[in-house]
């Protein structure tokens, strides 16, 4: 689970909660805490056919795990989750939801909209549909735009719907199953559009959205001819323009970022930075071989599957950091071997350049290297991991590289210096991109706090951790004896760690040596090894724990006095889980230099564990 996230303008910093209930009678609504003098969208699910992927799927036992459909939606900085449904050719999905139709306009938001106002609301209902496995690893299964106006020209409110989802990425064209859905408008309209009317409103929208993709189109072409005639060698910078979303329709990339406020839930630019780093990363799926096949998400689907690609990560820690007032930009270019990439950009005002890696939460400062200066000349090494850059871009500026090299290392970014990068016009950008445009995403789903217990949470992982150890030991022909004092010391350095991997400031050191030095007794030796992990499967984490030497040897170590501590930390920021073993024994004495080394060690273990789990989620 994760924080989902909150968008753009002027929305609420603290989202309004949606109601959601799972009455299959729709008479029920009644019961329900609603506001009278609001509209309100109701909208049934009303089970599913047609998933034949799941047409062999046997029914689950009482108490068996399997694995579970959740639909989830968003409409006008409402969100939804509907209760899990195990997979089958014929799902069980019996959920309804309570979706409130609001205005926007100054001055309107208490008052009631009626059939001609809401006419006017273009935005739709986005249902995302998960399949989460037995192993709690989650699929993108479906990607819908529900237009749900057309019951505003339906007898008494009221119309059914049969919705079919189409797959994803390789497989947008072809059918996964169909869901029936059942709208109604509360309280019920007291006067209902025709039917024409409706259909005439909808496909002006559709023409007009169609113009301006159109004249976008001739405007992007012009621009890449303008870009090649600068230098033919262009043609091989990675300059996106275009990308296709997870339904295979081809979106500006601009629209893809949006200013994102994360109400009170992240307080700083480097906590978002350390939210976007542990959502899983993961290269869209593709069939044989080939390459690799693009697929930027929508957020909705992004954060509700809990994992994406580069792309995903940069697009949301942009946005986020544009909310935090900062003039950001996605990067897109490569990294070492040619590898496609995208990262975030800063510009401060003092003309700082800052890169943040979304897959990492490492930043870095950009200073370029002066191919004019003579061999001798002292020049800056760079930390970062970029190569090339072709263009970047964020919800109003899109920016290509047009200086003689690509090469980041050289790369001056001075943006208003039209000589080394080739702007497209902001007008243009904005007919498309900006908020409220039609060609353009629906406002980003809203932020939300996680429901995670983080207390409960560390204990469960931490017990069944506890298991794993003792069964793998006694398998061995070893005995395990806990020691949860010294378990507890280890409480301090994890929060340390978290606390520098958030604010790159180290603190708290000091005191868990001096604790260890203390707990541990003389003629013994500590050893202790910290691993991150961005998901919550003990078992999957114990196995990735022993394929580290240095951790199978403390798992594994023998002795005359063997105690062997351990310490599980959950942040509720977005279940991450943080595991922390140690063992003792009596192979040497242990010396204040021991611990040093420790810590020296912990701190490029707890980076290089980092770094594998972020291509390993």
């Amino acid at each position: 689970m994760s924080y989902e996230d909150n968008v753009d303008q002027e929305l609420p910093s603290s989202p309004k909660q949606p109601v959601c209930f799972t009455d299959r009678q729709s008479t029920l609504l009644k019961k329900t805490n609603i506001d009278p003098t609001r509209r309100y969208l109701y909208l049934q699910v009303l089970g599913g056919k047609a998933f034949l992927e799941h047409l062999q799927e046997p029914e689950p036992l009482p108490g068996q795990a399997c694995s579970t459909f959740t639909l989830c939606l968003h409409f006008r900085n409402q969100r939804f989750r509907s209760k899990p449904v195990p997979c089958a050719c014929e799902p069980d999905f019996h959920d309804g939801f309570l979706l409130e139709v609001h205005r926007e306009n100054l001055g309107d938001g208490t008052r009631m909209a009626d059939s001609t106002t809401m006419l006017s609301i273009s935005d739709p209902v986005h249902m995302v549909l998960i399949k989460t496995d037995i192993f709690a690893e989650t699929t993108l299964v479906a990607s819908y735009f529900l237009e749900w106006r057309s019951v505003l020209g339906s007898e008494n409110g009221v119309t059914n719907l049969t919705v079919e989802l189409m797959g994803v990425g390789t497989e947008s064209k072809v059918s996964v199953g169909i869901l029936n859905i059942k709208l109604e408008m509360y309280p019920p309209l007291n006067q209902t559009l025709s039917q024409e009317v409706v259909n005439t409103q909808l496909a002006l929208e559709r023409q007009k959205t169609a113009e301006k993709e159109r004249l976008f189109l001739v405007y992007a072409k012009q621009w890449w001819r303008e870009y090649l005639q600068i230098r033919p060698s262009h043609n091989s910078r990675l300059v996106k323009i275009f990308a296709q979303d997870e339904n295979g329709i081809n979106r500006p990339v601009c629209s893809y970022v949006k200013p994102l406020r994360a109400g009170r839930l992240l307080d700083t630019p480097r906590q978002a930075a350390r939210f976007v780093n542990v959502l899983g990363y993961e290269r869209a799926p593709v069939i044989g071989g080939g390459g690799k096949q693009e697929q930027w998400c929508t957020l909705l689907a992004f954060l509700c599957r809990n994992k994406g690609d580069c792309e995903d990560h940069a697009n949301l820690l942009c946005s986020l950091l544009l909310g935090y007032g900062l003039e950001a930009f996605v990067c897109v270019g490569t990294k070492a071997k040619g590898v496609p990439h995208a990262w975030v950009m800063t510009c401060g005002t003092d003309g700082t350049v800052t890169f943040w890696d979304s897959l990492t939460g490492h930043r870095y400062l950009h200073k370029p290297i002066n191919p004019d200066e003579p061999p001798a000349a002292e020049q800056p090494k760079p930390l970062y991991p970029y190569r090339t850059i072709g263009c970047v871009f964020n919800h109003q500026t899109f920016l290509g590289n047009c200086q003689p090299s690509d090469s980041v290392e050289t790369c001056v970014f001075d943006l208003n210096d039209e000589s080394k990068w080739k702007p497209m016009n902001e007008e243009a950008v904005k007919s498309v991109c900006a908020p409220g445009a039609t060609t353009s995403l629906p406002p980003f789903p809203p932020l939300c706090a996680s429901t995670i217990d983080a207390s409960v949470t560390s204990n469960e992982i931490e017990m069944q951790l506890r298991l794993l150890v003792s069964e793998h030991r006694k398998d061995l022909g070893l005995t395990t004896v806990w020691e949860d004092q010294l378990s507890y010391l280890l409480s301090p350095a994890l929060a340390s760690y978290e606390f520098e991997r958030t604010t790159s400031i180290s603190a708290g050191n000091e005191e868990f040596q001096d604790a260890i030095r203390r707990a541990v007794p003389d003629g013994h030796t500590f050893k202790g090894f910290p691993i991150h992990f961005v998901y919550r499967n003990a078992r999957r984490a114990f196995a990735t724990c022993l394929r580290s030497p240095f951790c199978e040897e403390i798992i594994c170590c023998r002795g005359d006095q063997v105690n062997v501590p351990l310490r599980s930390s959950c942040l509720r920021v977005s279940g991450i889980s943080v595991g922390c073993t140690g063992g003792v024994s009596p192979e040497r004495p242990c010396s204040l230099k021991d611990l040093e080394q420790l810590s020296q060690h912990v701190q490029s273990v707890k980076h290089e564990v980092h770094l594998f789990c972020e291509n390993d989620k």
